[in-house]
């Protein structure tokens, strides 16, 4: 399992919610089996997502795509404050209680 984690800070996280949950890029047609959306306990203006995928081929892909439609420019993206931190990273254990 691979995650493509995601950060960076939201001016308007209402703005920036409702702009994800349109899902312009199908995250389920992309591939993505679960998300996670977190934000900090002392910072209501920041978000960190983690996109899960079978393989990091698909998770690239994902990336590039972000990269490409949102990424690109502030124009693109109006509901972020900023880059976004992004990282893929392969799960080497999980274990749930």
């Amino acid at each position: 399992m691979h995650v493509l984690q995601i950060e960076y800070p939201v001016p308007d996280y209402a703005a920036w919610k409702a702009a994800f949950d349109r899902d312009v890029l199908d995250r389920e047609g992309s591939g993505v089996h679960r998300y996670r959306v977190l934000r900090p306990t002392d910072d209501p203006n920041y978000v960190a997502i983690d996109l899960e995928f079978e393989n990091a081929g698909e998770a690239e892909a994902y990336l590039a795509a972000l990269r490409h439609q949102f990424y690109s420019s502030r124009q693109a993206s109006p509901a972020s404050g900023g880059g976004p931190k992004t990282r893929i990273v392969e799960v080497a254990e999980a274990k749930e209680y």
